[in-house]
């Protein structure tokens, strides 16, 4: 995104805090996430510019571990150029923080981001290239309980609904039919892991794809309704 500057930060998170002095309890406490360190550095120093303290700035694969330990007011997540890692990696964390995303257009992306965001008690996903003005508006509205979506992608709402979810996303691909297949069988998702040679917060993203396609609520639900789908045999 426009504006980024600056070294990269280091890959343990514990030596990424940045602004470790006393700060305005007012100023929102921000944890940042992008696995692009251009990205992570550009972010810090627009949103400390804009009055926000900065808590850390970590890659995607580093957030759950300084969510351990820190206690932002928000996150703010740059997907990147190849958003299905840091998408999946969202289904790692407990979904109890205000959540800003920034993504390219990309509408395959974008859809997976607005499924992952429902976690979340509140969302926002802007472009990459958002001026300053609209992240920090953007902040703010999260902060005050609000969900942004930027008019660029307002069309994919429609897209994301429930009900269209379950029409427009079926059939599941072969990767998540090897999953489905695998959850019916009783297995736990670090077993599905391993028997595929796949990481466990990638199984964890097929999952949640999985529910949110056939609309279910539970991973036994999951498999009763793809089995009265013909989707797998019991």
């Amino acid at each position: 995104m426009a504006g980024r500057v600056g070294q990269g930060c280091p890959r343990d998170w514990r030596s990424a805090t940045l602004w470790t002095m006393e700060h305005d309890s007012l100023e929102p406490r921000l944890l940042i996430a992008a696995d692009d360190t251009l990205a992570r550095t550009g972010l810090a120093a627009l949103l400390a510019e804009g009055g926000c303290h900065i808590l850390a700035r970590v890659a995607s694969e580093q957030l759950a571990a300084a969510l351990e330990s820190l206690s932002p007011d928000a996150l703010v997540v740059d997907l990147g150029w190849d958003a299905g890692e840091a998408i999946a990696r969202l289904y790692d964390i407990d979904g109890d923080l205000p959540l800003l995303m920034l993504a390219n257009a990309d509408d395959e992306a974008l859809a997976a981001a607005l499924l992952a965001a429902r976690q979340f008690p509140c969302f926002a996903l802007l472009p990459r290239t958002s001026a300053a003005e609209a992240i920090m508006a953007a902040v703010d509205a999260l902060l005050a309980g609000l969900i942004v979506l930027a008019a660029d992608f307002s069309h994919l709402l429609a897209a994301t609904a429930p009900s269209a979810v379950e029409d427009a996303l079926n059939p599941l691909t072969a990767r998540e039919r090897e999953v489905l297949n695998l959850l019916a069988a009783g297995l736990t998702n670090r077993a599905i892991a391993q028997q595929l040679d796949i990481s466990p917060h990638t199984i964890k993203y097929h999952v949640n794809a999985i529910m949110s396609k056939l609309n279910a609520q539970s991973r036994t639900e999951a498999v009763v309704r793809a089995t009265q789908r013909g989707l797998i045999a019991l």
